[in-house]
């Protein structure tokens, strides 16, 4: 494992920018934890951000419609928001700077994970192979009554609910408010973080557990932020970049 203790501080005289591509640069353990910001550049609007879904208005608040229990109680109004808001904008996306550095980065040895809250599989778009998704994915759906599998362009071409051939209700293959991670997910990602010699955090609040409390298991201080707005884990960075994420990432 490794600690403070045995790690070099980061330099002080360059800038931030090039304090943490130097440090970026050196590293062949970096693990990526990375939140919906990672993905506004390719098209896709976050949740918590001045144009995010949050700031938007409609009939339910976004989190009680994506939340199991509305999702059950309410699958009509659950499926057309979902498509609307949350599918449709990643059928046409590609994947920015940000996800073609890191799956660069994985290439060379230098990157061990990419550890996402995001569901758009943009990561592995651009050729990352260890991909962590903390809440699923759109690709990948399941019926609630016979576990048969469906895509997303099935999910798509549906009208209303989301439903089987056997009749049962699909469940969409992201994890909703108020279901918890997968546990092995977290596991990996946990182990990933806890061994790391860099963390480079980027595009997210890091206001929403577990996810946000997975920073806590890093215990490096090397520990590189990336955000256009405070976070949540401000406190804990040895560098703060401010700005966004492709445009950061894609310059180093």
């Amino acid at each position: 494992m490794t600690g403070k203790g045995n790690q070099s501080p980061p330099p002080k005289n360059p800038s931030a920018l090039e304090a943490a591509r130097e440090i970026l640069l050196q590293s062949n353990n970096i693990v990526f934890l990375g939140g919906a910001g990672v993905s506004t550049e390719s098209g896709i609007p976050d949740f918590r951000s001045e144009d995010g879904i949050y700031s938007q208005s409609f009939a339910y608040l976004p989190e009680t419609v994506l939340s199991r229990s509305f999702f059950l109680r309410h699958p009509d109004v659950f499926y057309d928001f979902y498509r609307q808001r949350c599918l449709l904008p990643m059928l046409t996306s590609l994947p920015n700077p940000a996800h073609l550095k890191l799956a660069q980065w994985e290439k060379e040895g230098r990157l061990r994970a990419v550890v996402t809250q995001n569901i758009d599989d943009l990561h592995q778009k651009a050729g990352s192979q260890n991909v962590l998704q903390l809440h699923g994915t759109v690709y990948r759906n399941q019926c609630l009554t016979c576990w048969r599998e469906h895509s997303l362009e099935e999910v798509l071409k549906m009208e209303g609910p989301a439903r089987c051939t056997c009749g049962g209700l699909i469940h969409p293959g992201i994890v909703l408010f108020e279901e918890a991670l997968d546990e092995k997910v977290m596991a990996k990602a946990i182990e990933y973080i806890r061994t790391a010699d860099v963390l480079l955090v980027a595009g997210s609040s890091m206001s929403v557990y577990p996810a946000a409390g997975l920073v806590d298991y890093y215990s490096g201080h090397r520990l590189i932020l990336i955000n256009k707005d405070i976070s949540g884990i401000d406190r804990q960075a040895d560098i703060i970049l401010r700005g966004k994420v492709g445009e950061i990432l894609g310059a180093m």
